[in-house]
């Protein structure tokens, strides 16, 4: 399809049916590097023109294809090739035990540190709940630790943290220790955590409370009222996306929805947020992929 001025949303009409129909299709549009950026006070431009880079990519996105490189087809024109996703990874479906955190299957090849829409708005998170030197980190659903390697590309890293890790995986605790040898890691079901686990002046849990076998309520009231310090911060992660082979697609739902439903989160949410500051906490949201619920005390 050539796309010059033609309206968005025949081009989003067109898109859908081709790719019910092959499997993918092809689009010849004004180049987004030939064009002369808007200026404050300039002249209005033609509406094809305005679709940079980054809408293209979100077309992509909001139909669920992928983005190919582009071919030039001469000095203002590109041909762009986009093709359907793979299935929706199996592990989704998966009830949350042993079998997902096999070390050599599928979910532990995930890299999401290696992803900006993971790693930044982490970083960031952990930015406002950082713990002081020297202070006590609790990692909930650590796996193989990719949250604590994140402590330490702040700018600055803590100093001599203490952490410990929980995970029910034997398997990526054995990971985790390799990498983190000074940490300290328990094998235990967050459901369950051993008693004398000790208070901590940062808890991080990143898709933990919404993992099915989880009571999600009854863990934050343990977090807050047994392992947290008086001036303590807290660092919440609910997933937010879903992975088809290696495209992560924006958006949670369960496996009997076709489509996402942000009200699977946001209703989660807002009742910790809400628990949070009825305890004395100041609460910040953020996150893309994953929606990060930063919490602390006024000192």
């Amino acid at each position: 399809m050539v796309v010059g001025a033609t309206p968005l949303v025949d081009v989003v009409r067109w898109a859908r049916a081709a790719l019910a129909q092959a499997g993918g299709f092809e689009l010849d549009v004004p180049d987004p590097d030939a064009a002369t950026p808007v200026s404050a006070g300039a002249e209005r431009r033609d509406a094809a023109t305005l679709r940079s880079w980054r809408a293209w990519v979100d077309f992509a996105e909001v139909l669920g294809c992928r983005c190919h490189t582009h071919e030039r087809l001469g000095p203002t024109l590109v041909r762009v090739r986009f093709s359907s996703l793979e299935a929706e990874a199996a592990w989704h479906g998966g009830t949350g035990g042993a079998e997902r955190y096999d070390p050599t299957g599928a979910f532990a090849a995930v890299r999401k540190l290696e992803h900006p829409g993971f790693l930044v708005p982490l970083l960031e998170a952990l930015e406002r709940v950082r713990p002081p030197d020297g202070g006590r980190v609790l990692v909930l659903g650590c796996h193989r630790g990719d949250e604590i390697e994140a402590l330490g590309w702040l700018d600055p890293p803590p100093r001599e943290l203490a952490v410990t890790g929980v995970d029910r995986a034997a398997g990526a605790l054995e990971q985790a220790r390799e990498r983190f040898p000074a940490a300290r890691f328990v094998e235990a079901d967050v459901n369950d955590l051993p008693e004398g686990l000790g208070r901590f002046h940062l808890v991080v849990a990143i898709d933990v409370l919404q993992s099915p076998q989880v009571d999600d309520k009854a863990l934050l009231r343990r977090l807050v009222q047994r392992h947290l310090e008086p001036e303590a911060t807290l660092l919440l992660g609910l997933p937010n996306s879903r992975f088809h082979g290696d495209e992560v697609v924006w958006g949670t739902r369960t496996r009997n929805y076709r489509a996402s439903d942000l009200s699977l989160v946001v209703r989660d949410l807002a009742a910790y947020r809400r628990y949070l500051q009825q305890h004395g906490f100041v609460t910040h949201v953020g996150g893309r992929y994953d929606l990060l619920l930063g919490a602390w005390r006024r000192g």
